[in-house]
């Protein structure tokens, strides 16, 4: 996945619409774009869309509540019995919380006759500070991971925060602590890196150099507020042909030399570290 799409669950046109949008996922979301009375109701139309289009691409994702608002249960009754390839897990402190979540799938999925182990995880783990705290603790793979993925608002919000960004658009210290935290946990659990949302969706130029630092930095994907954001991520998260070659001229190096710790291609040393990234690349490239 490069790109995933937030759609409100309670909106059967927006929803409609985002599956034209060219999103590898999309988000239904059933968290902060719908309000406490509108939920039973986006339950049901989430559902709905999910038994719909939940066999074709894009593959669709649902984002429930909270573990601890009262919420998830009744979130994960509705929509479990339309199968959706996922469940994004909001404010999410830790790996603990992962399994919680895995416990509830597993039981939904024996009472729907869905395969064991066939719904992803997709935990936010900076929203809270307690979750910031224990990004640490994402040291190994989990099962069911599809990927780490943070935010900056409701992160905000925890620790009394007046704005994520400073006055040039930078993420001040604090935030971007979460952000590194997150690529470090990703890497550390063997999942995918997801970026954050970027809120301001008429700023294309900016988003771009977000999404270009995001993929320098380590990222594989990114989530969208606005399906005009999905191409750019689409763009910027598929490695270009130069890059695809690159990293196949330094598989077939050491594939040459199978003993080599290091290789030299055009007078440029290559060694192990750079092998794995470039099998990265590819396999990014392949699942483009």
């Amino acid at each position: 996945m490069r790109s995933l799409l937030f759609v409100p669950a309670d909106s059967e046109r927006k929803l409609e619409k985002a599956l034209a949008s060219g999103a590898d996922a999309l988000i239904l979301d059933l968290e902060d774009s719908v309000s406490a009375d509108a939920k039973p109701r986006a339950r049901e139309i989430a559902a709905a869309f999910l038994r719909t289009n939940g066999s074709a691409a894009p593959s669709l994702f649902v984002r429930v509540n909270d573990l601890r608002s009262g919420l998830a249960d009744a979130d994960l009754d509705a929509v479990m019995a339309a199968a959706p390839a996922g469940i994004m897990l909001p404010k999410c402190e830790g790996p603990d919380d992962v399994m919680a979540l895995a416990m509830r799938l597993r039981v939904r999925e024996a009472d729907n006759g869905l395969a064991d182990g066939a719904t992803r995880i997709l935990p936010i783990i900076t929203e809270t500070a307690r979750g910031v705290l224990h990004a640490h603790r994402f040291d190994r793979p989990l099962p069911r991971l599809a990927g780490l993925t943070w935010g900056a608002e409701d992160l905000a919000a925890s620790v009394g925060a007046n704005a994520a960004r400073d006055e040039t658009g930078r993420f001040t210290h604090l935030f971007d602590m979460a952000r590194s935290l997150t690529l470090l946990a990703a890497s550390a659990s063997d999942t995918a890196a997801i970026d954050t949302v970027y809120p301001d969706f008429r700023d294309e130029a900016g988003f771009r150099r977000s999404c270009e630092d995001g993929e320098r930095d380590g990222f594989t994907a990114r989530m969208a507020i606005h399906p005009a954001q999905v191409e750019v991520i689409n763009r910027v998260f598929t490695p270009s042909p130069a890059a695809i070659a690159a990293a196949q001229a330094v598989v077939d190096a050491f594939a040459a030399r199978d003993d080599a710790g290091v290789v030299a291609i055009e007078g440029r040393m290559y060694d192990r570290p750079h092998l794995r990234a470039a099998e990265r690349l590819l396999a990014r490239a392949k699942n483009s």
